[in-house]
């Protein structure tokens, strides 16, 4: 499973610049995923994300950084991820994560939960970029998860 990517997509009614941006940009990532990012994603980059969930950070490195239609970088833990930004019909874009890099004991749990919050991240990104406020789909799920641990 290690070698082979999960995959989540969204249509996102605004130009791929845009949508690029917003995950390239730390105020805009303040605004519907991360509490906090040390700085922008850029060629070589190398940032500390926070997330909304109380403890969860990520040290990303910038691998591909071609603005504004692909982006890839690796974070803590060894995952790979891949973000795609294909123009659709002029003003619209399909937005694309692949995450590989999964391995050992518990790695399909971690894929799923991975994908699926990458799912959420694309649709709260939606909301925001289409209407200008986030749904807090991110900050409802970290608070489920936070009430799930022991």
């Amino acid at each position: 499973m290690s070698g082979r990517p999960v995959e989540a997509s969204m249509l996102i009614r605004r130009p791929p610049a845009e949508v690029f941006t917003a995950f390239v940009n730390p105020m805009m990532l303040r605004k519907f995923w991360l509490i906090d990012a040390s700085g922008p994603l850029a060629p070589g980059a190398r940032v500390k994300w926070t997330f909304m969930v109380p403890g969860a950070e990520a040290n990303v490195i910038v691998r591909r950084f071609e603005a504004p239609h692909y982006l890839t970088f690796d974070w803590s833990g060894g995952l790979h991820v891949e973000m795609r930004f294909e123009p659709i019909d002029g003003e619209a874009t399909r937005a694309t994560v692949a995450v590989s890099g999964f391995a050992g004991e518990g790695m399909l749990e971690q894929a799923v939960n991975t994908i699926e919050g990458f799912s959420i991240v694309l649709c709260d990104l939606k909301t925001l970029l289409e209407t200008g406020t986030s749904a807090g789909l991110v900050r409802d799920k970290a608070a489920l998860i936070t009430i799930r641990r022991p």
